[in-house]
């Protein structure tokens, strides 16, 4: 797998942590940290060794969005089919976290604004410090509130009228009110943020890898069909399942009375 560049990158025990790396700028994005950020999650998809993903902010930001300079600046200069591909690519981003058939951890250490939401959005898990905040705040730059996806996550995440607010208002959401509807799942203090983000990366990443992939995968699709046709995905998705050596171990150890090796 290539080592990225523009963001520090590490793997331990079957865990990869991505660390934006633009303090001073509290992590803005650029053009390159986008495409950078696209592409190895799309590696990851089939780099065997990584079992569980964290990503996380250097500094006190964890991700304040697109950067005003590098990125805004040049887009105001773009003809439309250059902004079209710019979107293209950041929403590209997006789906390619979501098809990881593996758990993602957002550590949320500050401001996740814009870009930055959405990232933390499209986890699978959302922890963040005390002082972190949200905020969907693209109609205050005057573009949609719906952006790289954000319009189809959220309100699955916190409902219809909860999401219409956030993304119509692009108010900043304190980690204590994200916590209370639903968009983060635990507030850690900023000490132990990032020990228990491994921690729990650890948990999954010791799990049964397949059965984590197909839950994630069966989530993704079973929300936009019907009953019947979830009941069928998740009939197939159990009948691989039954077929994995995790399975067989967890009879075995059930039976012997002893935990699953």
């Amino acid at each position: 797998m290539k080592q990225p560049t523009t963001f520090r990158y590490s793997e331990s025990d079957g865990i990869a942590t991505i660390t934006l790396d633009r303090p001073d700028r509290l992590n803005a994005l650029t053009f390159d940290v986008y495409a950078e950020l696209r592409d190895t999650f799309a590696s990851l998809a089939t780099h065997d060794p990584v079992k569980a993903v964290i990503i996380t902010g250097a500094g006190r930001g964890f991700c304040s969005g697109g950067d005003v300079e590098a990125i805004i600046a040049r887009l105001l200069e773009q003809e439309m089919t250059q902004l079209l591909a710019f979107t293209r690519m950041t929403g590209a981003l997006i789906a390619n976290m979501r098809a990881l058939p593996k758990p993602v951890i957002a550590a949320i250490n500050g401001v996740a604004a814009g870009a930055g939401a959405v990232i933390a959005l499209a986890s699978d898990f959302r922890l963040a410090v005390p002082s972190a905040s949200l905020s969907f705040l693209f109609t205050r730059v005057g573009l949609a509130g719906a952006d790289m996806g954000a319009a189809y996550l959220l309100p699955r995440v916190v409902g219809l009228a909860r999401a219409t607010e956030l993304l119509m208002l692009g108010d900043s959401v304190t980690a204590e009110d994200a916590l209370r509807i639903g968009l983060v799942n635990r507030i850690v203090a900023p000490e132990e943020l990032m020990n228990e983000a491994r921690a729990l990366a650890a948990r999954l990443a010791q799990g049964p890898s397949v059965a984590l992939g197909m839950t994630k995968t069966l989530l993704n699709h079973e929300l936009d069909i019907d009953f019947a046709a979830a009941i069928e995905a998740e009939a197939q998705g159990q009948a691989i399942c039954m077929q994995t050596p995790s399975f067989r171990e967890a009879y075995e150890a059930f039976k012997n009375r002893r935990g699953p090796q």
